[in-house]
This record gives C-alpha cells, structure tokens and sequence, in this order.
C-alpha cells in the first residue's frame, strides 16, 4: 500500500466518497499501487495456427506467468495463482488448445463450480476459434438427444462437479473413447473447492484418474485459483499428486484506492449504527449519478434488491430518474436467460451499475468496472480481494468495504489498517474423511471393482475404510474385487454438498414439491418441530419432522421471528493424534465422538434480535465422529474464579475462537461446534474443545490447530476492544450457542485469552 496519489483524487469517485472522508466514516484509505505488464512472445513451439488465432483476437504477445505455466505443464501438473483479470483463463488454455491444434485424438475436460462459467468461457473459446477445436457444453441443461453427440464428436467438454459425479464416471462406458485420448484436466477457481464440497470433488478427481489410468490414459491436471494462502496444498489436495505452483503475476494493472467504511452511529448510548445497506445504496447511487460503473455486492439476496430500490429512489430523488433504469439486481433465481441478459447489458456499458450477491464474485466476463463496494465483512478476506478485484482493471479503480454490525465487521474498523494489510486464508479439505471417503469408495466400487492398489488413487487410509466397508456389508469381494453390495445406481446416493450418506427431505406441505434437504445429523437442530427455515430467500416453518421417512413438512412463514435450537452436547475423545504445549496450554489435535440432543428451542424477534419464547423438545439424541482440538488451560490462568465466573471464561473464549477461525481456515462459524467445561470426564480438567461441524471432519480445526497462537491472538482482539460492558452479538455471543448464550463472562475471557497470549 502507498499514501494516497494526487492522480486518483481527481477521479469522478472521489467526489461521492468525500463526504464521507471528511465526516469520518471512512476510516481508513490506501492505494494498491499498479505496475506495467511483464510480456514475453509466444513460445516457438506453440502451434502456428493456434498463434494465428490468438493474434487475431488481439494478443500478441503473453503474460510471464503465460508462458511459465505453458512451460510447466509440459513436465505435469499446475495451478496457476494469481489476482483477479490477470489472464489465468488463456494460462490454461494455452497447453489444452496447443494439443488439440497438433492432434485430432487429443481431448480436454473443463470443470467450472457454476453452469455460468461453463457458459462464460464456452462463449470465449468460440471467440478465439482456435484451430481443431470442438468444444461443448455438458451439464443438467443439455437436451438428452444431443448427448450421444456430444460424447462422440466434442474433444472439449465443459462442465461441471456435479454432472462429472452423477453423469459421467458412473456412465464411463459411454465415455470410453473419450477418456481413452484424455490429456488435459482444467479446475477454474479452484478455491471454490473447500470444506465438505472440496473434500467430495477431490474423491470425484481421484475417481476420474482412476478410470482414465484403466483406459490407458493419464491426463495432466491445471488449476486455476484466486490469491489464497496455500495453493499449492489446495491443488495437491484436490487431485492426490505433487503440482507445479505459478504465482508470479506477470499482468499488468493499475492503482486502486481502497477505502474501509463504517456506517454512523445513531444511538451511541447502544452503540446502533445506520444501516450498512442504506450506506451502500446512497454510494452506490451517488457513483453511478457520476456515471462510475459499479457492482456493489451483498451476500442476501433480499438485500441486493432493496439496495437497488433504495439507489433507484436516491436517483430519482436528485432527478435523475433516467440513470435509475441503468442499474439492476444480479442474483441466484433468475432465470438463466434473465441472468446472461443483465451480464449482457452490463459488459456493453448499457448498465452503469450492478447490485450483487457472489452469483457474481467468480470470473464471468462482465467487462470493466471502476467500484466495487462489499457490503459487511464476506466472510474471508479472500472473497473480498476476488470481489475488489472486480474494479480498475482497464483503468484506475475504487474499491470499499462498508462494515456490518457483526463483531468482525467492528473489529476491523478499530483495525483498519491491519485490516487492508491482512494476509489471505488457506483454503481447506480432507478428501479421507471417513463419511465422505466411504461414499466415494462405493461410488467407485461400482464403476470399476476395487483392488489392491486403490491406496494409488485414496491415499493411505483407503485400505482401512475398504476393510470398513466390508464388515458393514456395504461392499462385498468378488472374482473382480471389491463392489457395491447394494443394487442400483450408487453416485446418486452420495452427495458432495454434505458429508452424511442420508439427508432429510425438506418438503412444501401445501405443493408437496421438495424444496430441499438437509443432513439427517442436523435435522433435529435445522427442520425440528417449530423451526424456521429458510431456504432461498424464504422462510418455512416445520410443522412436523419424521426421522423414519426421512421428511421434513414445512409451510411458507411471515412471522417476524426466527428460532434457535437449544442443545445439550457431550464430546468423547476416541484417538489423540497430535499434542503440543502452545500459549501456555496443553493443545490436543484427534478424533472424537460428538453427542447431540436438542432440547427445546427459542423464538427470537427479527427485529431486535430479543428472545421472546422457550419451546421445549422430546428428541432422541444424535451422534457422529469428527475431528476436533481440545486445550487445558493452566491451573493459574483461572484462580480466583468462581464456578459460574470459570464456566462464563471458558464458554466465552470458545465462541471467540469459533468466531475468528473462518480467518485462518476459509470456512463458515456453521462448520465448527464447541464445548466447554470445567471438568471434562477424560482430561480431569477445565477443557475447550473446538471441532469441525460435519461428520468424519473436513480439516478445519486441525489449521487450527497448526495455528493457535493466531487463533487466541485475533479472539484476544475481537473481545478486548469490544465497548460493550458485558458481553454482546459483537464479540462473546455467538447465533449459533447451543446454550442460546448462557453463562458468558467477557472480562474472564479477555483474562484467560491474555494469558495465554502472554505465555
């Protein structure tokens, strides 16, 4: 970051965001600085006709990171890091295109997260029509007569995780011809793959290379991935094999002012401030009235549509009704059509604005923007550099963070400049979590048996879970090796979105259509009784839940309320995996068995977030195996408390802990649970356990736990600066206390934390 050149004050920006420089609002303000392109020509091998092509298009010329990356697949695997519009599209496309200019027989498979990308990039390589190329589009939307076609006369398939689960590898005979003559593997955002989705994609890539290794094929896999704290783990970990990292950004770009922006408050005596919506509407037409081009991002989709209306009406407030026609909502539910219509508009200038959820935060070729505002803290860092990244890149930009109420959201805004400087997350898997291995191992099983050799493909527990699997009868040995005992189509039972092998339907009492569904290890706590759900920008409310049938019943909800489960937790520790003494505790990494009851729930008020009822519940516990950390604090950290006082300290510095990890591990506080207690049966001692949230567990504690000192310093942070007196939304409590945030003590908290900082 730099100080503030002269050269950006005099952009149109400036004058919307200068009253709120001068009011004080904006808090803190920087320059990332740009720098000149780093071109190299083409490579002289790179076929003749595919160097036509590209210099038709108007390249002349590639990025460095181009040509390492060129040069780098030829030896293996790649992924390709670096910042949003710096050209990784044409860093994989590059080898892929070459091979099929030089060869008939040479195919490629493109995997994108969304059926947007797909389509994205489709359009581009039509474009660039480069030589040999078939290219085609294979996911849920292809019309059933025209997918024999496809498979027989395509040498490029595009799609998506998804349809490569369920509609490719399980119908791999249909394919044979194609994975047969299989080079190239390409993962756009690749950082999309985390957590329990990344760890189900990753067995669904060992899968692939499973079944290309026995039609004689072994393709070469490249990544491409926005900045993220460890790419080259995250690629090794998505395809099980070693990969050449590129990261040095050879694109050029230009500076961007880069402005953290907190709301003003209007009660000071509770701390209110004015919404970060209204905030970022009056922005967001205060830019486009200067004819800024804008895209402004929200997660909730019902947000983005009243950050829309209330620009629109700031516009036609000013008088300029006419430049409210130009600004439009982009989000998940609109019609593809709909969706490719607004893209469409806003790449040709026609829009000069945009409200968003992240339908838009990935790479879809919108043209270019000069602000992108955040609306509350994303989540990760990460996201909200890829959705900054949306402004300045064919000339100077503007980008703002306008905070929320949440805890983060304040604690960056007393750290600003922390917060600008703050390293990126690591994005995590674990494709050997028990209940998602097992489910991928079936899936497997039934489209080639299973040898003695899978260890190749699944790493060093498959041999484990394949002996799992056959005293649970869900395989059986043949002559072949081991296969599914069950009939049928197996793929189908083995979601990607969820690490339980069952899930609950969640159905529309008054249609009788299923709207969702939801894991059956956290059904009693989502789709009990009496709960609302929401379910793509709609309440429900469960008016009967049946375990046996699999079924939630829910009907469409207009109470201005929302529910809270109340839960009782046990922990069991199976297996200690790893120990270390760190900050002053004794630190243990393992195995544990997680026991869950919910008891009643509570109904709290959207509006002032005050819990107004207490339901009770009768429901059989739950329990599941996962992975977790647990620490002793030391004797002296907690002397001179009372039982209630240690019980408040400890349940405190849990829920700071779960809240802060999302900045380490790029995951959402859902994914995690705690405990706490002050003598846990099996230590004899005061214990917090942190643990990851889904059945088996997906490897967020254990960065946790490779990085605790961090960990306990960003929770020390949040909770000390806080000015609440005793604990509020913003710091100790947490929406997700299965206590409903009973018995919390922030100043034995802020004591314990400091202490062990200080060790």
């Amino acid at each position: 970051m730099k100080p503030k050149a002269p050269s950006l004050l005099a952009h149109p920006w400036s004058i919307a965001i200068d009253p709120a420089r001068r009011d004080g609002r904006i808090l803190g303000d920087a320059i990332e600085s740009g720098r000149e392109a780093r071109t190299v020509p083409f490579p002289e091998d790179l076929d003749q006709k595919l160097i036509e092509s590209l210099e038709e298009a108007g390249i002349g010329s590639l990025y460095t990171h181009q040509a390492a990356s060129f040069e780098a697949s030829k030896e293996g695997h790649v992924v390709v890091t670096t910042p949003t519009a710096s050209g990784k599209s044409l860093a994989f496309n590059l080898p892929v295109l070459d091979s099929i200019a030089r060869s008939r027989k040479a195919t490629a498979l493109y995997l994108y997260p969304t059926k947007a990308l797909a389509q994205d990039q489709a359009r581009a390589l039509s474009r660039l029509a480069p030589p040999g190329l078939r290219h085609a589009i294979y996911d849920g939307d292809t019309p059933k007569d025209e997918r024999s076609s496809i498979r027989r006369n395509s040498n490029l398939i595009l799609t998506n995780p998804d349809m490569l689960h369920i509609g490719i590898l399980p119908h791999h005979r249909n394919w044979g011809d194609f994975l047969k003559r299989l080079e190239w593997v390409v993962i756009d955002e690749a950082h999309t793959y985390r957590g329990v989705f990344g760890s189900g994609v990753a067995n669904v890539l060992r899968r692939l290379r499973r079944l290309c290794d026995a039609y004689g094929s072994s393709p070469r896999f490249l990544m491409a991935t926005a900045t993220i704290a460890n790419p080259k783990r995250l690629g090794e970990d998505l395809i099980g094999d070693r990969v050449q990292l590129i990261d040095e950004d050879g694109a050029g770009s230009h500076p961007r002012e880069v402005v953290v922006w907190n709301p003003p408050l209007i009660d000071a005596a509770t701390g209110t401030r004015r919404s970060s919506l209204a905030e970022a509407a009056d922005l967001f037409a205060d830019l486009v009235s200067h004819e800024v081009r804008t895209i402004c991002f929200l997660k909730s989709r019902r947000g983005i549509e009243l950050i829309r209306k209330f620009a629109a009406d700031r516009l036609e407030a000013n008088g300029k009704g006419d430049l409210a026609d130009r600004i439009a909502p982009y989000r998940a539910g609109y019609t593809a059509a709909q969706r490719r219509e607004i893209e469409s508009r806003l790449a040709s200038g026609e829009l000069l604005g945009v409200a968003a959820t992240n339908a838009l935060e990935l790479g879809i070729d919108i043209g270019h923007l000069d602000a992108a505002i955040c609306v509350n803290f994303p989540g990760t860092v990460a996201t909200l550099r890829q959705m900054w990244g949306r402004a300045g890149r064919a000339r100077p930009g503007l980008a703002v963070y306008i905070a929320g109420p949440d805890g983060l959201d304040q604690y960056f805004c007393r750290h600003p400049d922390e917060f600008l400087a703050r390293p990126v997350e690591a994005a995590i898997l674990d494709n050997s979590s028990t209940e998602i291995l097992d489910g991928h191992l079936v899936a497997a099983a039934w489209e080639n048996p299973l040898g003695l050799d899978e260890e190749r493909w699944f790493g060093p527990s498959t041999k484990e879970a394949m002996d799992r699997l056959g005293e649970s009868g869900r395989l059986r040995r043949t002559g072949t090796g081991l296969v599914p005992r069950q009939t049928g189509f197996v793929a189908s039972s083995v979601s990607l979105r969820s690490s339980s092998s069952s899930s609950v339907l969640v159905v529309d009492g008054t249609l009788g259509e299923v709207i969702g569904e939801v894991e059956s290890g956290r059904a009693f706590t989502t789709v009990h009784p009496g709960a609302v759900y929401m379910h793509l920008g709609t309440n429900w409310e469960v008016e009967m839940l049946d375990i046996d049938a699999a079924r939630a019943v829910v009907r469409k909800f207009e109470g201005e309320w929302y529910t809270r489960p109340r839960v009782e937790t046990e922990i069991f520790i199976e297996k200690e995996l790893e120990a270390r003494e760190v900050a002053g505790v004794e630190l243990h990494y393992g195995e544990i068995t997680v026991t869950e009851t919910t008891t009643g729930f509570e109904r709290v008020s959207a509006e002032d977030q005050t819990a107004f009822d207490l339901v009770e519940l009768e429901l059989p516990e739950q329990e599941f195996r996962t992975r977790g950390l647990w620490y002793l604090p030391a004797s002296d950290m907690l002397e001179d408390l009372t039982l209630d006082q240690m019980l408040g300290s400890l349940h405190a510095a849990e829920h700071l802990q779960i809240a802060v990890l999302p900045l380490i591990a790029m995951c959402d506080r859902w994914d995690i649970g705690g405990l706490s207690t002050n003598v846990h049966a099996q230590t004899g001692a005061p214990t917090i356990f942190i643990y990851d949230g889904h059945p088996g567990g997906i490897g967020i504690t254990a960065r946790g736990f490779e990085e605790f000192e961090r960990l306990v310093s960003d929770a020390l942070g949040l909770v000390s600066e806080c000015p609440c007196e005793t604990g509020c939304p913003s710091c100790v409590q947490s929406p997700k206390c299965g206590n409903l945030n009973d018995h919390l003590f922030k100043a034995g908290a802020i004591d314990l934390l400091g202490s062990m900082k200080g060790a």
